[in-house]
């Protein structure tokens, strides 16, 4: 790996991140997907992260902000690996109906007020947060998959109404659902869905 200080082209400016960590971090991302989500999210976190606060606002070149950790793992403090896993199994079979916090509390055999604490630690969110963003990963999967209106859909997921997967889509994605389907739907990402 090549010294840090000769990579700072401009004088003046932090010194530039060298692109191994952060292709390292996808790369374990890509390699965790389908093994432990919930770990290839936390390197995705960190990866994005990096690239944040990194950002030089006049070239948009990445800057050094902080060193990845080098595993992945989860802060101490958080769920049991088969707590996580059972808690996020629990979610995404039960997405079309509604999730109380104490619910995933017994699941994961922990009274709710610890449940939420861990939860957040483990995920970054909380468990309400985590059980919204599941349910539009979902809608955007059958968006793409199905000719299903946005109501249906909206229905299958657990929300209330087209208006509340409307509203919560643009919150969390940044576009309505029917602009967001009219641009991916066609889209060879769409095809290997």
């Amino acid at each position: 790996m090549p010294d840090i200080a000769s990579l700072n082209t401009r004088p003046n400016l932090p010194h530039r991140l060298d692109a191994a960590p952060l292709l390292d971090l996808l790369a374990r991302a890509q390699m965790l997907l389908h093994r432990d989500p919930n770990r290839a999210d936390l390197c995705l976190d960190q990866l994005r992260d990096l690239l944040r606060q990194g950002t030089d606002a006049d070239d948009g070149a990445v800057m050094l902000a902080r060193r990845p950790d080098s595993h992945c793992s989860p802060p101490t403090g958080g769920l049991a690996g088969w707590q996580l896993r059972k808690v996020t199994a629990y979610v995404e079979t039960r997405l079309g109906r509604t999730l109380v916090t104490e619910e995933l509390a017994l699941v994961a055999s922990l009274s709710p007020g610890h449940f939420c604490r861990a939860f957040k630690v483990s995920m970054g969110e909380t468990p309400h947060a985590y059980v919204i963003r599941q349910r539009i990963r979902r809608a955007q999967r059958l968006m793409l998959e199905t000719g299903h209106s946005l109501s249906d859909i909206a229905s299958a997921c657990g929300l209330t109404d087209q208006a509340h997967l409307t509203r919560l889509f643009k919150r969390l994605v940044g576009t309505t659902p029917l602009s967001w389907r009219r641009t991916w739907q066609g889209s060879p990402l769409a095809a290997q869905a």
